[in-house]
């Protein structure tokens, strides 16, 4: 009589099985387990971050904190199994743990405990919200990505001179703000030399808070100055990122290959020709 075998699994096998199990169920995003636990995971990190919103409303958090107490660790404590489970998960487990949405997913759930200690440290817990970044993968609006590190990549390249402009604009609050500690004096709200420069930050950047004010017509000619120049170094920064991002959009668009002629590189995604040496760059 035939009988039917058995598939026999060892131990390590059965791991194996269960752990890619875990991994389709966590990460996989095309399946139909995948997307679903995504969804719900959205959804629950959406409550949670309203919750810690909600609670930070006094008279709320009065008359329901026990709720929101209850509410913050049972999604902490899913949110804990939630990341172990993604560090078992995952082939690389460091490699995740240091990556943006790991770290993310730390945060998320670290608040909570270092809570027990520092009172007041849970409405850090907001930080969940960029776990929402996920929808991107679960909708598929990876092309968004790339836009993103478009933006990024034009943020690294500009941040030095960047850095540069603000080194300016400290030097001339600093000096602007001394001026009017001179000319107005403590009577005039300007104490100290810090507080004049406070009053010049606020005033280069036309916050105008209007709690420090000049009183005397010098201070006020110093002023309208300074107010007049802030129109202008506001367009600076706008100026040196809008330049390195377009460099950016340019060189994300362009071909990763060489020309098979001259060795070149920088050619535009629908070019046909070398724009060096004019010849063809699709490869025969």
């Amino acid at each position: 009589m035939n009988q039917r075998r058995i598939p026999h699994y060892n131990q390590g096998e059965h791991t194996s099985i269960w752990l890619n199990n875990l991994n389709r169920l966590i990460f996989g995003a095309e399946t139909a387990s995948g997307k679903l636990f995504d969804i719900i995971l959205i959804a629950s990190i959406t409550l949670s971050v309203l919750s810690v919103m909600l609670s930070s409303v006094q008279e709320l958090n009065q008359q329901y904190s026990g709720l929101f107490n209850t509410i913050e660790w049972v999604f902490t404590t899913l949110f804990t199994i939630e990341y172990l489970a993604r560090l078992i998960a995952v082939r690389k487990t460091l490699l995740y743990a240091r990556s943006f949405f790991g770290l993310v997913d730390l945060l998320s759930v670290l608040p909570s405990y270092l809570a027990l200690l520092l009172p007041g440290v849970e409405y850090l817990l907001i930080v969940r919200i960029l776990r929402l970044l996920r929808v991107f993968r679960i909708f598929k609006l990876v092309e968004y990505v790339d836009e993103a590190d478009t933006l990024i990549s034009a943020l690294k390249n500009s941040y030095q001179k960047i850095l540069v402009f603000l080194y300016g604009v400290l030097t001339l609050a600093t000096v602007c703000g001394s001026l009017l500690y001179v000319i107005e004096g403590s009577a005039a709200g300007f104490t100290s030399i810090p507080k004049a420069i406070y009053w010049a930050i606020v005033t280069l950047t036309t916050v105008g808070y209007g709690d420090i004010a000049p009183q005397t017509p010098l201070g006020q000619i110093v002023a309208a100055i300074i107010m007049i120049m802030g129109y202008g170094i506001i367009a600076v920064p706008t100026g040196i990122y809008g330049s390195e991002l377009i460099k950016s959009h340019k060189v994300n668009s362009m071909r990763n290959d060489a020309c098979p002629n001259c060795g070149k590189l920088g050619h535009d995604s629908d070019a046909d020709f070398c724009k060096y040496c004019g010849g063809s760059i699709e490869l025969t």
